[in-house]
């Protein structure tokens, strides 16, 4: 089902903040882009055959917002690629795992996402991507 890490989602309070801090690590800017149906706008930083996606909430309804309120900035969550995205949700509800979305949606860098619930997954929220290049 799994094909590779897609990237690793981090959560800030200011994307300006996040973006100089991992230029000055020697990565490059890939894009910035707004994800009006998450509330977020991203950054993505290409490392290697995955990305570091920086999040930072435009709204403080976003599941960002709600995340750093809860936890802080940090790791949000970890996305894995896949080839076909309902039938590896199939997969994993057949397998008894808890689904957050049931069916795909957009998401950030043209991929098509879905998520996983964390109390399936010990504590990490858990990304399905089908990435669109």
């Amino acid at each position: 089902m799994v094909k590779h890490i897609s990237h690793i989602g981090i959560a800030v309070k200011d994307l300006d903040a996040g973006i100089e801090f991992y230029k000055k690590l020697g990565l490059e800017l890939e894009a910035v882009e707004e994800v009006p149906s998450q509330m977020v706008k991203v950054a993505f930083f290409p490392c290697g055959d995955t990305r570091i996606e920086l999040l930072a909430p435009t709204s403080e309804e976003s599941p960002v917002a709600k995340f750093i309120e809860k936890k802080g900035e940090g790791i949000q969550h970890l996305a894995f690629a896949v080839d076909d995205l309902p039938a590896a949700l199939q997969e994993s509800s057949d397998k008894g795992i808890t689904l957050i979305d049931k069916q795909p949606r957009p998401g950030a860098h043209h991929a098509d996402i879905a998520f996983l619930h964390p109390k399936s997954s010990m504590g990490v929220l858990i990304e399905l991507c089908k990435e669109k290049h």
